[in-house]
């Protein structure tokens, strides 16, 4: 009998595609990758016509050694690691470290691990696609020059055990874009007006919107709101327009990795790191009863929302069983042109829509059900009907002003049987319970208006960065995650509540690249540089080319920073703190969270004590100084030195007082900000 040896990536797939296969099938799992280039060197010089050189990574020895052994006896060996650039780049490095005879190798792929799918991938084998080894391969020399050759430059000036990234940098840069926009922001004062209406009949009034004169109207201040409010004493009110109509809201589409994560982020609040770590454990299989180890979704990193013909008539059916056949989707699915590599897989979606959560939640952890019933349910909800209502507007017209009021009437829930994503707009507001005609008079009830101010831009989140990082082309489904991970590791950005702040160690980092690495951390530069190796991908561009236009201007870049950063050294700065052992004074140093004192007496003094940074102005609670403070996560903020004083304000805080209310005044730019919000005075430094 033949002997066949099918090699996958990691052991519990195993477990899941030992079942499908019969006797005479070896199933061995290879770890990950088995070759990597040297940590202790870049791995490839300009004078070698840049050839990387690759290692056998420690540890993988008895496991190269086992895959020789089996390989050896095998008639034929399957190469079966994941469908994609990474996948295809482990199943090169295997046949490499193997020695494999290209005659009795061949390559597979599955986008799910079902037995149909592996069986199916068996029938159909090809050779490996050089080409996506070649795009993998250049991705991680691009990323090896740049975290080689930028990082002991951030030890230099910083401290050990910095790191630049070409994706990471990029993403600390939005953040710190983002902080920016934020502490620049002015809040721009306006008001809200809303009219209360007696309806004939009913005892509960109408509320309507103040619209404005015949075109939409912003009241940006209390005179121009006294103003209407004068214009409007003694008016009677009539229905000037009843306007029906019907409007729909289109299902979702399917997920793909970016969607997952932020839909992940916002429902359940998982970090894109877990959510990840979740989702390739529900593609490489559960333990079910009755079934065994079962792969539960379709691979999880793809930029794709299409799904195949089988899925499709797969999800309709089963719609029209358990829904009946008025949910079906209309719609007709169309394929889009493959655009990116990730797009020759399908969405993410349940790999057997009837295996409902319900079915397998006592095989899940609780996280494991959460994920994949969101999967599963905004699957299900892609392939059903649009969701249709009423819709109701009226315009209310008084003196030459007009108010409006919408209401909306859910007429059939179609996807929202399944699936909500809790937007606001799907709720029914139908508070038009009464008959209303056209030219019908109301009575005024009352008036109520509200002060606003404009609000700054939010903070990111590690949903919003990933939008972000997709829309602009910045990375792949597969380095959302660790480029999060990284820059969370390394303290460059912490997370509170889900926002993300850059931390002061974040901030060096980040002026230092922009200044000494502008192209490195120009996002239409890195997202060039995205398409470049899509190109590579695709067979359309040589590897080499763009290593070697990358390369020379990096190294010319980290020559030039080099002598610039030698020239901006900053020496120890020294303070008015007298070091209580020794007598000397005290300077500044930094750490991992930051600025500290420390004697420059080291080592022999070693005393060190916490560095408080004054603001220069006075506490507006109890008159002692202002300090600059950290959160225990690291977030900045001013608070008093006094111990017993619970001043505190994320703003810096000034001496000035706001003339309207006495409060004090908080700086931002060139402006001076109240701290009083209802308030909101803003002046000129």
């Amino acid at each position: 009998m033949a002997k066949y040896l099918v090699i996958v990536e990691s052991p519990t797939k195993v477990k899941t595609i030992k079942k499908f296969l019969g006797s005479n099938y070896e199933v061995m799992a290879s770890n990950g990758h088995v070759r990597d280039l040297p940590k202790s060197q870049l791995g490839f010089s300009p004078e070698n016509d840049y050839e990387p050189k690759y290692i056998t990574i420690r540890g993988k020895g008895d496991i190269l050694a086992a895959l020789r052994k089996a390989a050896k006896k095998a008639d034929k060996v399957y190469l079966a690691t994941d469908p994609d650039r990474e996948g295809e780049a482990i199943s090169w490095h295997l046949s490499q470290a193997l020695k494999l005879d290209e005659k009795k190798m061949y390559r597979i792929t599955f986008n799910e691990i079902t037995k149909t799918a592996v069986k199916d991938a068996l029938k159909h084998p090809r050779t490996i696609d050089m080409d996506m080894v070649d795009a993998q391969q250049t991705r991680r020399m691009l990323d090896r020059m740049v975290g080689y050759r930028i990082s002991p430059l951030l030890w230099a000036k910083i401290k050990r055990g910095l790191s630049a990234g070409r994706v990471q940098s990029v993403a600390l840069r939005l953040i710190g874009d983002r902080e920016e926009e934020i502490n620049a922001f002015i809040p721009e004062e306006y008001w809200s007006l809303e009219a209360d209406f007696l309806l004939p009949g009913q005892k509960k009034p109408l509320r309507a919107k103040f619209h404005g004169n015949g075109k939409k109207m912003v009241i940006s201040s209390q005179e121009e709101l006294n103003q209407i409010l004068k214009d409007l004493e003694g008016a009677s009110y009539q229905v000037q327009e009843i306007r029906k109509g019907e409007r729909t809201k289109k299902a979702p589409l399917p997920f793909t990795t970016s969607t997952l994560q932020q839909e992940a982020a916002k429902v359940l609040n998982f970090s894109t790191q877990k959510t990840m770590r979740l989702a390739q454990q529900l593609y490489e299989g559960i333990d079910l009863k009755g079934e065994g180890t079962t792969g539960l979704i379709t691979y999880l990193r793809t930029d794709s929302t299409r799904i195949s013909e089988e899925a499709e008539q797969a999800a309709r059916a089963y719609i029209g069983e358990t829904y009946g056949e008025r949910y079906i989707s209309s719609a007709v699915t169309e394929k889009k042109p493959v655009q990116k590599i990730q797009d020759a897989h399908e969405a993410i979606r349940p790999s057997d829509i009837r295996r409902s959560p319900v079915m397998v939640k006592e095989a899940l952890s609780r996280d494991q059900f959460r994920l994949y019933q969101l999967i599963w349910k905004r699957f299900t909800a892609s392939r059903m009907e649009q969701a249709r209502y009423e819709t109701t507007s009226v315009k209310i017209g008084g003196n030459g002003y007009t108010f409006s009021v919408s209401a909306s009437r859910l007429l059939f829930d179609g996807f929202l049987s399944v699936y909500s994503d809790g937007d606001e707009e799907l709720k029914s507001t139908n508070q038009l319970t009464g008959k209303l005609d056209e030219n019908a008079v109301l009575e005024l009830k009352e008036f109520e208006s509200k002060q606003h101010f404009t609000q700054p831009p939010a903070h990111y989140t590690e949903a919003a960065l990933v939008k972000a990082l997709e829309e602009l082309g910045i990375g792949r489904p597969s380095t959302y995650a660790p480029t999060i991970t990284t820059l969370l590791a390394r303290r460059y950005v912490l997370k509170e509540q889900k926002n993300l702040y850059m931390t002061e160690l974040g901030e060096s980092v980040n002026q230092m690249m922009k200044k000494a690495f502008p192209t490195i951390v120009d996002v239409t530069f890195t997202a060039n540089m995205e398409s470049l190796l899509d190109s590579v991908g695709e067979g359309k561009l040589q590897w080499k080319t763009v290593v070697k236009n990358f390369y020379p201007d990096l190294d010319q870049s980290v020559k030039e920073a080099e002598k610039s950063l030698d020239k901006v050294s900053i020496a120890d700065e020294v303070t008015d703190v007298i070091c209580e052992e020794c007598g000397r004074n005290m300077v500044i140093k930094y750490g991992p969270h930051g600025k500290f004192l420390a004697c420059p007496g080291f080592p022999d003094c070693r005393n060190t004590k916490p560095y408080l940074e004054k603001a220069g102005v006075t506490c507006p609670k109890c008159g002692g100084e202002v300090i600059l403070r950290k959160t225990k996560k690291g977030r900045r903020y001013f608070g008093c030195e006094n111990p017993e004083c619970d001043f505190m304000s994320w703003q810096r805080p000034s001496n000035v007082k706001c003339p309207e209310c006495g409060s004090y005044m908080l700086e931002k730019v060139n402006k001076l900000l109240c701290a009083n919000e209802s308030c909101g005075y803003i002046m000129n430094k």
